[in-house]
């Protein structure tokens, strides 16, 4: 697997992971879009995490500066 997920990219995708799970644990959201909103933030983390986009890929982007 390369890497594609730079450092900026990464701090942006576990900011707005956190602003979801916010609005979930606040009941700011509820329902479908609270479901939607803690999918989003997982699937934010989990890239984050693993530098890793698959729509990048198919894409063809890569914000790492150097690809690994």
């Amino acid at each position: 697997m390369t890497t594609n997920v730079g450092t900026v990219d990464r701090i942006i995708r576990l900011a707005i992971a956190a602003v979801l799970v916010g609005l979930v644990v606040t009941n700011s959201v509820e329902g479908t879009l609270a479901w939607i909103c803690g999918v989003g933030a997982v699937a934010a983390t989990v890239t984050a995490v693993f530098r890793f986009c698959g729509l990048y890929t198919i894409l063809g982007i890569s914000t790492c500066k150097v690809a690994s």
